[in-house]
C-alpha cells in the first residue's frame, strides 16, 4: 500500500485528488494539508511514502515547504501545479530542490478537469514510491521566482461583492476583516427583502469601522464607502460626465431576481473597465454568473467563494462553469485575497 499526503490550498483540488488516488486499491490517501508548514509537519508526523505537492499556497509556498521536507524528512515528492504552463523555470526549480517529478495541472491552479489527468498521477505515484531519496542541506529557495510568475494586478476602483442564501454571514465576516480604511469602494448586492435590508446595514454598521448605507438614486460613489442595493429594485452604475453615480432601476419582468447582481456586475463593468473586482460568495442559481463574466471580459478580476466553505455553491459553480474566475478561496481567505487583488 502507497500512503500519500496531498498538499493543497483548495478543498476542491484535495477531494478530488483523493478521489483520484484512492480508486487505484494499492494507493492510500494517509493525510492532507492545505499550505506549505502543515505539509512540513505532518510529513514527519506520519511518514508517507509520497506527497503530491502544490507550489502556489498561503503560509508557506510549496518549494520552501520541498526544500524542508528534503532536509528534514526526505520523502519522493511529485510537485503537481499549475504554474509550469506559464513558466518552465519553476518545475525545474522543484527537480533542483529535491522532488522527482511534476505534474502540471491542466487547466490552472485550480483545474476542475482534474479527471482527465488521473492516469498520469496515478502512474507517478506509483512511479515515485520506488524512489529513494537522500537528504539535502536545507536551503530556502528565492521566492522572487514565484513572485515574477504572479500575474501582475491591476489596482481597483470599485469591488461588488454578489451573494444570496448564507450571504449575510459571509459579508459580515469579510468586511469585519477588512483594514480600517480601504481605497476602492464596495457594493453589495444581498438577495434580500427590503424590510431585512435595514437591519443588514445597521449590522453591517456595528461591524466595521466603514461607512455603510443603503444605495441612494443618483447618489455619487466615493472611494472607501460601502453600499448596499435596496431591495424590489436594481441596483446599476452609471458614469454622468465625470461623476460615477449609483441609478436605481424598477425591475424588468416578474420573475426578475432583484437586486440583480448581474445588473449592478456588468454596469460596474461598463463604467470602471479593468477596475473592478466581482466577488461571488453562497447562493442558490446562477445570478452573478454573466456579471462576473462581463468583468472579465473587461479586464477586471474576479474571484468566487470556494464550495467548501459555501452553504450553497449555485452561483459560484455557475461562473465557475463560464470560465469567468481567476481565483477561488474559502471564506476565511476571503477579505485577505481582496485586499491583495485591489
Amino acid at each position: 500500500m502507497i500512503r500519500v499526503l496531498i498538499v493543497d490550498d483548495s478543498s476542491f483540488m484535495r477531494k478530488s485528488l483523493t478521489h483520484i488516488l484512492e480508486s487505484d486499491p494499492a494507493i492510500q490517501v494517509a493525510a492532507t494539508a492545505e499550505d506549505g508548514e502543515s505539509a512540513v509537519t505532518v510529513t514527519k508526523e506520519i511518514k508517507p511514502d509520497v506527497i503530491l505537492l502544490d507550489i502556489e499556497m498561503p503560509v508557506m509556498d510549496g518549494l520552501t515547504a520541498l526544500a524542508h521536507i528534503m532536509a528534514e524528512c526526505p520523502t519522493p515528492v511529485v510537485m503537481m501545479s499549475g504554474l509550469n504552463k506559464r513558466d518552465a523555470t519553476i518545475a525545474i526549480k522543484a527537480l533542483e530542490y529535491g522532488a522527482v517529478d511534476f505534474i502540471p495541472k491542466p487547466s490552472g491552479v485550480i483545474s476542475y478537469d482534474i479527471e482527465v489527468a488521473a492516469q498520469v498521477i496515478r502512474e507517478k505515484v506509483h512511479a515515485a514510491a520506488a524512489i529513494t531519496v537522500f537528504r539535502r542541506p536545507l536551503k530556502v529557495p528565492d521566492i522572487t521566482v514565484l513572485h515574477r510568475v504572479k500575474k501582475k494586478r491591476q489596482p481597483k476602483e470599485i469591488v461588488v461583492i454578489g451573494a444570496s442564501t448564507g450571504g449575510p454571514r459571509a459579508i459580515i465576516q469579510i468586511l469585519s476583516e477588512f483594514p480600517h480604511r480601504i481605497s476602492p469602494a464596495v457594493l453589495i448586492v444581498q438577495h434580500m427583502d427590503q424590510q431585512f435590508l435595514i437591519t443588514f446595514v445597521e449590522r453591517l454598521q456595528w461591524a466595521t469601522s466603514f461607512d455603510v448605507t443603503l444605495a441612494q438614486d443618483k447618489e455619487i460613489i466615493q472611494p472607501g464607502h460601502i453600499y448596499v442595493a435596496p431591495g424590489g429594485c436594481n441596483t446599476v452604475i452609471v458614469q454622468k460626465g465625470s461623476d460615477r453615480q449609483i441609478e436605481l432601476q424598477e425591475k424588468t419582468t416578474e420573475s426578475a431576481l432583484t437586486p440583480s447582481i448581474d445588473m449592478a456586475m456588468t454596469s460596474a463593468a461598463a463604467v470602471y473597465d479593468k477596475k473592478v473586482l466581482g466577488v461571488l460568495l453562497t447562493g442558490m442559481g446562477s445570478d452573478g454568473a454573466s456579471g462576473m463574466n462581463a468583468i472579465k471580459d473587461a479586464g477586471g478580476s474576479t474571484l468566487v467563494e470556494d464550495e467548501s466553505s459555501c452553504v450553497i455553491f449555485g452561483m459560484p459553480k455557475a461562473a465557475l462553469d463560464l470560465g469567468c474566475v481567476d481565483t477561488i478561496v474559502p471564506l476565511p481567505a476571503i477579505a485577505r485575497t481582496i485586499m491583495e487583488m485591489v
